[in-house]
């Protein structure tokens, strides 16, 4: 397969991102599992056709499979690297450049589709309900879709715009209302950074700051339920610089 592939002329060599790697244990034998540092790689894609054929079974036939295979590969790596090469089998057609784009691009956001899901099945928990009728859980995995991709959005432009104004995302009474109860004083007349409410946000989910670590997912959605709270407490009785003056008097 990987032959046949190789013999198709190169489509266009991309430039891709590859991130660093940690190996698990000390000693290391495998190359695909050693130490590897963040490098920007350059690398030649083809795609084709592959017809697989059913082994002979006794007293049945097994039908050939078709499938489009996309080679992302490089050829010239930087010394002592293990050199990038993606075999992406795939049922998407491939019959132009800005198909076979499209399989590659969708397996360089792998890793957050599979953030995605698990905010959708752990955070959601999705799976978990259980509704009489298949129409109630399509209807409710349309919200929590939602949900999860709303989860997603805030981790990653928490990363990646951090010095965008939180109230672009969030309402006044979510914002100051966990700004009051996380840094124990009245909330400041200018909103703070998205990045900086992120934090807070996932500080009540279980996230320690630290100014080398970001927040993932998990505290986040875990944060986003206790600030949904006191956002509606906010609303019911009032601005937090109010309720932190205010004396609780038991009747």
């Amino acid at each position: 397969m990987l032959d046949r592939v190789r013999a198709t002329p190169c489509l266009y060599t991309p430039m891709l991102d590859v991130s660093s790697r940690k190996a698990k244990m000390a000693i290391v034998t495998l190359k695909r599992k050693s130490d590897r540092p963040a490098r920007t790689a350059e690398v030649e894609v083809r795609a084709s056709q592959i017809t697989l054929h059913a082994p002979d079974r006794t007293g049945r036939t097994l039908p050939s499979v078709t499938l489009n295979v996309v080679l992302a590969e490089e050829t010239a790596p930087p010394e002592g690297q293990v050199p990038i090469q993606w075999m992406l089998i795939t049922t998407l057609p491939i019959d132009s450049e800005e198909e076979v784009r499209l399989v590659v691009d969708s397996y360089c956001i792998r890793w957050s589709i599979e953030i995605y899901f698990r905010t959708l099945k752990s955070g959601c928990r999705i799976e978990e309900r259980q509704f009489e009728f298949l129409s109630r859980e399509l209807n409710a995995l349309a919200v929590y879709m939602l949900v999860a991709w709303r989860v997603l959005l805030l981790c990653r432009m928490g990363r990646s715009c951090p010095d965008l104004d939180c109230e672009v995302v969030f309402e006044s009474s979510e914002w100051q209302s966990v700004y009051v109860i996380v840094k124990k004083r009245d909330p400041p007349a200018v909103a703070p950074r998205l990045n900086e409410m992120i934090r807070m946000i996932a500080s009540l989910g279980g996230y320690v700051p630290r100014s080398h670590t970001e927040p993932g997912t998990q505290t986040l959605w875990i944060g986003l339920q206790r600030m949904h709270d006191f956002a509606n407490c906010y609303d019911s009785f009032g601005p937090p610089s109010r309720l932190s003056k205010t004396t609780c008097v038991v009747r």
